[in-house]
């Protein structure tokens, strides 16, 4: 192998090896983003489920109240 071929097998292998470094930052930060939105999510999700939860208590209590009146009445 020629001292030019070498160099030339070297430059690529260099720019192949910049090109998968920057396509591993890529994902990295894909990655974080994709992870805090799971988390914002998550915290979102939560919260409606106790938003419903509430809800339904204040449902199931409506309705015990008019079967009281119901039977009073």
């Amino acid at each position: 192998m020629s001292s030019d071929s070498a160099k030339r097998e070297l430059t690529a292998l260099g720019e192949q090896l910049d090109q998968l470094l920057q396509l591993v930052h890529r994902l990295s930060e894909e990655n974080r983003s994709l992870r805090l939105s799971q988390e914002q999510l998550n915290h979102e999700r939560a919260g409606l489920l106790a938003r419903n939860e509430q809800a339904r208590v204040r449902v199931e209590a409506m309705i015990q109240r008019l079967k009281a009146l119901e039977h009073n009445g």
